[in-house]
Parts: structure tokens; C-alpha cells; sequence
């Protein structure tokens, strides 16, 4: 039998990332000592703060190495709530909190509790590469909705108005945002809370990089405008990324309590609880000193200052300045189409390959954001690094042109 066949069509349906070639072949050249500036990282290079390993620590010493509920430790869903509270202005009960294998696991039980097939689900573009494939997982429908680096990469009011269907379920929001470092004022949220509550559409608000926010923006949840949005939102977080915990897989959920309990009762027979020693270090996290935070906040702000200064003075290249997360979104449309060595350059995985062969940089491509116009460059990495990749960077693109 041909392999491919005795395959789902569930999972068949999965992109697989054009990227996973570029990886390969960066890794490879590092293994043969080429000196391989990488901008692809989607984590801090900050190590996980002493006090939350401590706290882990701690948990093995006593033991605490056991099941917890499928859905979290209650003493981490309490802490939780009082972010909610503090950080928010949320008030929920840990009945209406699930404790996930990272905020990806949280955002796909989301979708999977809450689509049926040939459901519609509004996604903005530029996006999180994992959104489209979890809708097509849980048999929905990706419908894409272009924001343009003209508008900041915003969806406007009028656009979701005419994009939403009378299949359309859901819409994914991600502020900051994952891949262009875009936040949403309060009143640009409010206009989309007003529409999703007149057409009763679901939101999941992907707030994983809400603590990674800058030149004194305000973080906004949109749940916490109104309680009619309120009970028509799956808000996500988690620790990944504000405290530098990306392997310790914590992520958190919170909205109404039919559909948390509804989420709970997926995982329960997928993973059961997310690792009882993490929980603790989450807890830790949490309700902590939250000064490492601040340190690391303060450093991505001179990196993503110099890498926007450094890009827009490159010949064809023109780039925003991000408002949050640490990945700057640089614009190469004009270089996309030229002919270099003999071979156009067809789109930003071309590119891509380009600048990792010809200038040992990795990027990532535009394209599996939805945006082939872009390459995706991560700041997560030293200030000395980023000096000499951009340089590198400039060197091809003047070859190119």
C-alpha cells in the first residue's frame, strides 16, 4: 500500500514548513564550523530566571513528580486568576482556567472544542504559521484576511464586516503579534469586540507575548471591554516566552466555563495534566520577581531600535517598527523577482536560501506567515550578532540589485 494513502486526510492536509530545509542546512553548516548568524530563534536567548529553577528544583527534591488534575494544579489556576486580575482587569474562577502543554496546546484544544467541519475561521495575515493548520485540522475552514504593512498590519472594522459568512465561527487574534510585533489599542480592539458581539463570533486572543510590549504601550485584552465579549472569548497565555520558558511547555486558557470544561475534557485524553514539576515552576514565574522580566524587556528594546534603523537605511528594504514580541517583519518585495547568479529569485523561501548559501543568515521566509512580500528576522540574539548578520545582510542585497 502507497504510504501517503494509509495516511488521514486529516493530517494530509497539514502544510509541512518550507523552512524545515533552511533549518537542516543551517545546522549543518554550524556542524562543519561555518560561522552562521541565525534570525529565526522564537525564544528568548535569556536563560529561565534562578528563582522559578529553584522552584523546580524544589518540586523534584519533594517529590512532586506525580499526576496532577488534566487540567492544572488548582494552587497555578489561583495564581492565574490573580494575574487575570491584576494584569487585566479579568476576574475569572479556576473553573473557568485550563493549564495546557504550552499556550499552542491551549489555543489548538480551543479550536478543536469549538469548531465543527466546514466552519469558518477568520484569521489575519500575517499570522502565527501553526493557526491554519490547527483550523484544517478540526476540519474548519481558514479564511484569510490580508492586513497590509500600509494599514500596520491591522484588520479594520469594514474588512471584518465583509469577510464574516453565516459559516463563519470564529476569528484568531494575536496582539502582539507573531510575525510583525503589531499591538492593538483599545480602541481598535473595541471596534472588533462590537462586531464579533452583534454576529456572536467567537474570539481566541493569543496573548502569549503580552509582558514582551514597548515605548510605554498599554497591553489591552479584548475580554476585558465588555462582558458580552467576555463570554464570547478564549483568552491564551502563558510563560513561554515573558520568562524564557519555552522547553518548560506552560500555557493557560481562560474563558466561559462550559468551554474550558469542554477543552479539560479533550486533554484528558490526549496528554493528561502539563508536567507536574513545570507547574510548580510556572507558579513560580507567576508570582515571583518579575525583574528579570524587566532586564529582558529593556534589552530587546535597544536590539529592535538598532535592527529597524539598520534595515531601513538597506537599499529596497522598508520596515516597521514592532510594538511588541522581538521579531522585526521587513518588507523585500522589491528584491523578490530579481535575477541573481543567473536564477530569479521567485519568493521569500528563495530569498531565504539565498541569504543562508551566499551570506551564512537564516530568515524566515514571509511566506508561511502569508506574506511571500516578507522575511521574518528574530532580535532574540545577541546586539553583536545582529551587527554582523545585517552587515552580511546589506553585502548580498547590494550584489542582488
Amino acid at each position: 500500500m502507497d504510504g501517503k494513502m494509509s495516511i488521514s486526510k486529516r493530517v494530509n492536509l497539514i502544510s509541512s514548513s518550507p523552512t524545515l530545509a533552511i533549518t537542516a542546512r543551517a545546522k549543518q553548516m554550524k556542524q562543519e564550523g561555518i560561522d552562521v548568524i541565525g534570525f529565526g530563534a522564537g525564544e528568548p536567548d535569556f536563560d529561565t530566571p534562578a528563582h522559578i529553577k529553584e522552584a523546580a528544583k524544589k518540586a523534584i527534591d519533594s517529590g512532586f513528580t506525580k499526576y496532577t488534575p488534566a487540567s492544572g494544579m488548582k494552587e497555578l489556576k489561583e495564581a492565574i486568576c490573580r494575574k487575570f486580575e491584576n494584569d487585566n482587569n479579568l476576574d475569572y474562577s479556576p473553573e473557568e482556567i485550563i493549564v495546557s502543554c504550552g499556550a499552542k496546546h491551549s489555543i489548538f484544544n480551543a479550536i478543536l472544542t469549538l469548531c465543527n467541519e466546514d466552519d469558518e475561521v477568520i484569521l489575519p495575515s500575517p499570522y502565527w504559521v501553526s493557526y491554519p493548520e490547527m483550523i484544517k485540522v478540526a476540519g474548519a475552514k481558514p479564511v484569510i484576511l490580508k492586513a497590509t504593512q500600509e494599514n500596520n498590519f491591522k484588520i479594520t472594522p469594514q474588512q471584518l464586516q465583509e469577510t464574516i459568512t453565516p459559516k463563519t465561527k470564529l476569528l484568531i487574534l494575536n496582539s502582539p503579534s507573531n510575525p510583525t510585533g503589531i499591538v492593538y489599542t483599545k480602541d481598535e480592539l473595541s471596534s472588533i469586540s462590537n462586531t464579533l458581539t452583534e454576529k456572536g463570533i467567537f474570539c481566541i486572543s493569543d496573548e502569549i507575548y503580552e509582558k514582551i510590549i514597548y515605548d510605554s504601550q498599554a497591553h489591552i485584552s479584548i475580554a476585558s471591554l465588555a462582558p458580552e465579549i467576555k463570554k464570547l472569548t478564549i483568552v491564551v497565555n502563558g510563560v513561554s516566552k515573558s520568562y524564557s520558558m519555552t522547553g518548560w511547555r506552560i500555557g493557560y486558557a481562560a474563558g466561559p466555563k462550559e468551554i474550558i470544561r469542554a477543552m479539560s475534557n479533550l486533554q484528558s485524553h490526549s496528554t493528561s495534566n502539563p508536567t507536574s514539576i513545570s507547574q510548580k515552576a510556572a507558579l513560580a514565574a507567576l508570582e515571583g520577581p518579575q525583574e528579570p522580566l524587566s532586564n529582558m524587556v529593556a534589552e530587546f528594546v535597544k536590539r529592535r531600535d538598532y535592527i529597524v534603523e539598520r534595515l531601513n537605511s538597506i537599499k529596497e528594504i522598508s520596515c516597521l517598527k514592532p510594538r511588541g514580541a522581538f521579531y522585526v517583519f521587513p518588507e523585500v518585495s522589491q528584491i523578490i523577482g530579481r535575477i541573481f547568479k543567473g536564477e530569479i529569485i521567485k519568493d521569500s523561501v528563495f530569498l531565504a536560501e539565498i541569504l543562508l548559501d551566499e551570506a551564512n543568515v537564516t530568515a524566515v521566509p514571509g511566506s508561511v506567515f502569508g506574506a511571500d512580500e516578507y522575511l521574518r528576522l528574530s532580535y532574540a540574539t545577541s546586539m553583536k550578532n545582529i551587527s554582523k548578520g545585517l552587515q552580511r545582510i546589506e553585502g548580498l542585497i547590494n550584489k542582488i540589485l
